[in-house]
């Protein structure tokens, strides 16, 4: 594989469909369900346009909402021998042939290409490269609109998290330390329930979220199934990403309803002097290898083993 030309005669790309490909979601900022591509043209002046190749009914849309310089559609990089039929190939086509017009000899591409692209972009006698670390930098660092979209996020995430604490808080237990709510026993399933109700009222999709009681929360990423006791630790984790930004939020909790053990109380002072030593060490120019060190530290000082 040759080297790559200057920076300044090398073109970008980076395809998929946005509702699944999140690098090329957070180069254009347009959701749509089709295959679309993006394309970013050097020019003469040492500068570069960038270009959104997607579906043509979604062209009006794609011009208002689209961070790109232009917006076109695959009939309008049409090759010699005419688009295929299938709306993939016919899209890896006008990218071939667009990168040809505009006498791109090689084409850096992110982790992410699919394969039908890069085989369709050689076949036009263009280099192919893959930079693993393309677009990894731009995604760590959160501009404006996604700080406000996270944040967003999160508060949807955390009164989804309170309802359910409340939600158990709020159960009668029985004689065998069952919990009751409205005359039914309260299970991991209803309270799950509970939380993707109102994640989708606030137009959200929740992957099956966490709500373990018991010994099924020392299990890692155990969903939780059952009637949930009174006296022990459930613990509830919500992810869910917004249907729009799809960003996420995220939050974990661990509740007890009635009398907390002893044991578990001990537990939570340790995670809070953990949760203070990460927040301490995490600056910038650490680790996240840096922060965990430190929070397994506390944690085996306490006497608990980190895995």
């Amino acid at each position: 594989m040759h080297s790559p030309e200057p920076a300044t005669q090398i073109a970008r790309i980076v395809a998929g469909v946005p509702m699944s490909n999140a690098t090329l979601y957070h180069r254009i900022r347009f959701l749509v369900v089709d295959v679309a591509v993006w394309l970013e043209l050097p020019n003469q002046t040492g500068s570069a346009e960038t270009v959104l190749i997607c579906r043509d009914i979604e062209l009006d849309r794609a011009r208002r909402e689209a961070r790109v310089d232009r917006v076109a559609c695959p009939a309008d990089f049409t090759p010699a021998g005419g688009l295929s039929g299938d709306r993939e190939v016919a899209t890896a086509q006008a990218a071939a042939e667009c990168l040809r017009r505009a006498g791109v000899r090689q084409v850096v591409a992110d982790r992410s290409l699919p394969l039908l692209f890069t085989d369709l972009i050689r076949q036009a006698g263009i280099e192919v490269l893959c930079d693993p670390q393309l677009g990894v930098q731009e995604r760590r660092q959160k501009d404006a609109q996604e700080l406000a979209w996270i944040q967003q996020a999160q508060q949807v995430t955390e009164q989804a998290v309170a309802l359910a604490c409340r939600m158990i808080a709020s159960a009668k237990a029985g004689p065998d330390g069952v919990l009751v709510q409205d005359g039914q026993v309260l299970t991991s399933e209803r309270v799950r329930a509970a939380i993707d109700h109102f994640l989708l009222d606030h137009g959200y999709l929740n992957p099956t979220c966490i709500v373990a009681g018991g010994a099924q929360g020392a299990d890692c990423h155990e969903n939780g199934s059952g009637p949930l006791r009174t006296g022990e630790p459930i613990i509830i984790d919500v992810f869910p990403r917004n249907r729009q930004t799809l960003y996420h939020g995220d939050c974990t909790r661990t509740v007890v309803h009635g009398e907390c053990p002893p044991a578990i109380r001990r537990m939570h002072q340790a995670v809070r002097e953990a949760k203070a030593a990460a927040i301490q060490t995490a600056k910038a120019g650490r680790t996240g290898q840096e922060v965990h060190r430190q929070v397994a530290d506390v944690l085996r000082r306490w006497g608990y083993h980190v895995g």
